[in-house]
């Protein structure tokens, strides 16, 4: 395993911050205060951006066992930008909304991979041999161990 220096934790954890800062102040007023009305979709995006909001305020104590979270927002963020974004650009689509989602992605597709301890991921994702997928075998019986003959305690002095 590669070791991580303090210097990238501060920043991944600089990282999470500005998740729970930049995501949180937009996020959570519009869960905990919503019509009821509210269409559905917009919702679900609300919910999922609250916990990656939650998850990160774990990545503030944990920020390498958070990492997929990371890996989760820069995934998500090239394929909107590949499969919505561009397409939409091309065609000068573009309104205020997704302007706005379209200069967040782009910031995120810029930060994460600057952060990401790269080393780090391909060590522990990639090389490292994942779980099993079969339920693990019973381990044969130990030997009975054999009772010794004199008392331990006669043992002390040697």
């Amino acid at each position: 395993m590669r070791d991580v220096s303090t210097f990238r934790l501060y920043l991944l954890r600089a990282t999470y911050l500005l998740i729970v800062v930049g995501l949180g102040v937009g996020i959570w007023p519009a869960i905990l205060d919503h019509p009821a009305n509210l269409e559905h979709m917009r919702g679900v995006v609300r919910s999922l951006l609250g916990a990656v909001t939650l998850m990160a305020l774990i990545g503030l104590r944990y920020p390498l066992q958070m990492l997929p979270l990371l890996l989760f927002e820069l995934a998500w963020k090239a394929i909107w930008v590949l499969s919505f974004g561009l397409p939409l650009w091309s065609t000068g689509q573009f309104d205020a909304g997704t302007r706005e989602t379209w200069n967040s992605c782009l910031f995120g597709l810029v930060l994460f991979p600057l952060v990401i301890p790269w080393g780090y991921v391909f060590a522990n994702y990639v090389r490292r041999p994942g779980d099993r997928w079969t339920r693990a075998s019973a381990a044969p019986p130990a030997p009975a161990m054999a009772m010794p003959a004199e008392p331990l305690a006669s043992h002390r002095g040697a």
